[in-house]
C-alpha cells in the first residue's frame, strides 16, 4: 500500500502502540493537527537526526485534543499506529502550510517473538533502572510486553532508537535490546562501584590492619 500523508518531522522516535503527548505551537502544525483531528486522519512522524530527515517513521493518530489556548496552540494526545517508509517528500502541499510525503508500509512482524528472550530483556531493563535508581512503569503487564513497549526504557541513544525502528522482526528487536543491555549494564555497574569508592574518600574508615611482623626498632 502506498499513499500520501501529512508529516510532522521531529527529533524523536515514535513506536507503534506508543502514547505520545505533544504541544503544538507552529502555525503549519496547528493547521495539520486541526485538519487531521477534524477529518479523523492520521499523520506521520518521520525521525530527524542531525538535521536530516530519515526515511522511516511512524504513522500516528490523534486520540484527544486536551487543550486549545487563546493563541491557537494545542495540547494533544496521540498514539503510534504503524511503521512507514518515505518514498518521496512533498515540501509544498497545495493550499497547506505543512509538508507531506508519499509513503509505503513495510511488512512488520509485531508478534510476541521469543518470550524467553523478551523476559531477559525485561530483566535487563529492570536491572538498569535499579542501578540508575530510577522508577519507570511499563504500559502493560509484563507477560504482554514487546520490544516497542520497553525500547524507550533501555537507555538507547536517538540513533539507536531509530535503528530499532528499522528492524521489522520482533525477534530482531529483542536481540538488539539484549545486546545493548549486555554492553551497558557492566559499564553502569562499574560506574556505581566507582561512585561508592569516591564517596568513601575523606570519610573515617573502619579498617583492620594486616597482621604482619614489623622489624624491631633500633
Amino acid at each position: 500500500m502506498t499513499n500520501f500523508i501529512p508529516i510532522f518531522p521531529l527529533g524523536i522516535v515514535v513506536y507503534p502502540g506508543e502514547s505520545l503527548n505533544l504541544h503544538i505551537f507552529e502555525p503549519r502544525y496547528k493547521q495539520l493537527i486541526t485538519e487531521c483531528y477534524a477529518e479523523k486522519k492520521p499523520f506521520g512522524i518521520p525521525t530527524i537526526i542531525n538535521n536530516s530527515l530519515n526515511e522511516m517513521g511512524t504513522l500516528v493518530e490523534i486520540s484527544e485534543v486536551s487543550a486549545v489556548y487563546e493563541n491557537g496552540e494545542l495540547d494533544i494526545k496521540s498514539r503510534g499506529l504503524r511503521v512507514f517508509r518515505v518514498l518521496e517528500i512533498i515540501k509544498q502541499v497545495p493550499d497547506k502550510l505543512y509538508s507531506g510525503a508519499i509513503v509505503n508500509y513495510p511488512e512488520n512482524a509485531e508478534d510476541q517473538g521469543k518470550r524467553e528472550l523478551m523476559q531477559k530483556v525485561i530483566n535487563g531493563v529492570r536491572e538498569l533502572h535499579k542501578l540508575l535508581k530510577v522508577q519507570k512503569e511499563f504500559p502493560r503487564p509484563e507477560e504482554e510486553l514487546n520490544s516497542y513497549d520497553v525500547a524507550h526504557h533501555a537507555g538507547l541513544s536517538l540513533e539507536e532508537e531509530y535503528e530499532l525502528l528499522t528492524l521489522l522482526q520482533e525477534v530482531q528487536r529483542q536481540e538488539y535490546l539484549k545486546r545493548h543491555l549486555g554492553k551497558v549494564l557492566p559499564v553502569i555497574g562499574e560506574m556505581e562501584q566507582l561512585k561508592d569508592k569516591i564517596k568513601l574518600n575523606g570519610h573515617f574508615k573502619n579498617l583492620s590492619a594486616l597482621d604482619f611482623d614489623l622489624p624491631d626498632q633500633p
